[in-house]
């Protein structure tokens, strides 16, 4: 099982901190957030609110205005699935479907272990590879389920993904 890093006021503070205290940086503090805890915890909202003399509202917006930031943990490693138009045409349902499967989770879930996050997105902008896989920022073109199965057996045991 897969332990996140536990959220820590004093780890908050020194990201928030870290920057000039202006609604600019909002956006720059919360990436910080995601990377250090692989979600923006409610906690590093509040106090970035503060900081900032701004509504939690506002950031929450923001928070879920932008795909690349979570308010839930993400697993160790992120799977995305292109279901873009040229991906969808070539079988992105199929990928989607598989993954269900070897995963046992819906896209936006985390497996129980929290090993695996699964997510489908809009567009990858590599409709040539279609249909695209990403694991961990790694790009995976003209995925078939063979290969979807090699990718993920890959990761569990360690390889690059």
């Amino acid at each position: 099982m897969v332990e996140f890093l536990e959220v820590s006021i004093e780890s908050i503070d020194q990201i928030i901190h870290s920057y000039e205290c202006s609604q600019r940086y909002a956006l720059a503090i919360m990436q910080d957030m995601q990377r250090t805890y692989q979600y923006v915890p409610r906690e590093g909202m509040e106090a970035l609110a503060q900081y900032l003399d701004c509504p939690v509202s506002a950031l929450y917006a923001m928070a879920t205005f932008y795909k690349a930031l979570s308010l839930v943990p993400k697993g160790e490693h992120i799977i995305k699935c292109c279901d873009g138009t040229a991906c969808h045409i070539r079988g992105a349902s199929t990928l989607i479907d598989g993954v269900k499967r070897e995963l046992g989770i819906e896209p936006g879930e985390t497996t129980e272990d929290g090993f695996f996050s699964f997510e489908t997105v809009n567009c990858l902008g590599s409709c040539a590879l279609a249909p695209v896989l990403v694991v961990d920022d790694v790009y995976y073109g003209k995925v078939t389920l063979e290969k979807l199965k090699e990718i993920i057996a890959d990761v569990r045991k360690g390889g690059a993904a």
